[in-house]
């Protein structure tokens, strides 16, 4: 497994009594998305957690772009976040479009920067404007990234991971939350290297049910199944429609449910 460069010491030193640890206020407040669903399905607490990363992964036409749109417009309408939608798989003229379709009613900055050493400049500028407001970064998606390493603007099997270690350091230094959707094979699995999966807080994955015996057969799925945050096990129906994905009701699997997508290889 290669190896990853993640700023995620605080200068503890080994030893230290956990009693004398003193937990930053920012991180003992949730924040609502603004879609009570996916509030329930981080943890059913309020909502996410400031310095959190989540990949958004699922197969073809599940509903994953809308679903960053839908979000940066219920987070914008929250009043205390200010979410910057950033897009690599399509022009910001159909990303637009797509938007009114949805009939989103909360406006949003967004772009279609590829290079992400100029995208967390960006970001850093959106805070400094915006100092008592929580930092939200929404990525589609994070394989049109490019850290820049190369000065031809190449790019190799590890940008991914590089991006991935980019994001999760700017997102914890801040105390914002940054949402990406993950490389995914034509059945909708994740198609990254582990290391990224290792590297994010969050892994919430959008599937349909293709169980024949299963009572929501067919029906449009939503789990998570990694949440260094908090996780309450459940698995959310979905309804894909005109105006975006709604609730259509949740379930209860636990004996199935998957802890960690990596807690075997942790072990």
């Amino acid at each position: 497994m290669a190896e990853m460069n993640l700023n995620v010491k605080r200068g503890f030193k080994l030893g230290t009594m956990v009693s004398t640890i003193k937990v930053p206020a920012e991180l003992r407040v949730k924040h609502s998305t603004g879609m009570p669903w996916v509030d329930d399905i981080l943890g059913g607490e309020g909502g996410f957690t400031r310095t959190a990363v989540l990949m958004l992964t699922g197969g073809p036409g599940c509903g994953k772009s809308t679903l960053v749109r839908q979000l940066s417009s219920a987070m914008a309408g929250t009043g205390n976040i200010i979410p910057v939608y950033n897009t690599g798989e399509e022009s910001l003229f159909q990303a637009k479009m797509a938007c009114e379709r949805l009939k989103l009613e909360h406006d949003f900055p967004v772009g279609e920067e590829t290079s992400l050493p100029k995208v967390l400049t960006f970001l850093d500028n959106v805070k400094s404007a915006n100092p008592k407001k929580v930092p939200v970064f929404l990525q589609d998606s994070l394989q049109t990234l490019n850290d820049m390493k190369y000065k031809d603007g190449g790019t190799t099997g590890m940008t991914p991971v590089r991006c991935t270690e980019m994001l999760v350091d700017w997102t914890q230094r801040n105390f914002g939350f940054s949402v990406f959707v993950g490389q995914c094979t034509k059945g909708g699995d994740f198609a990254g290297k582990n290391t990224i999966r290792h590297a994010i807080d969050v892994h919430m994955h959008l599937f349909f049910d293709e169980d024949k015996k299963s009572a929501t057969y067919g029906c449009l799925l939503a789990e998570v199944s990694k949440n260094r945050w908090g996780c309450n096990g459940k698995t959310y129906i979905l309804g894909l429609t005109a105006t975006g994905i709604e609730e259509r009701g949740s379930f209860t699997k636990a004996k199935d449910f998957k802890v960690g997508e990596d807690a075997e290889e942790d072990e």
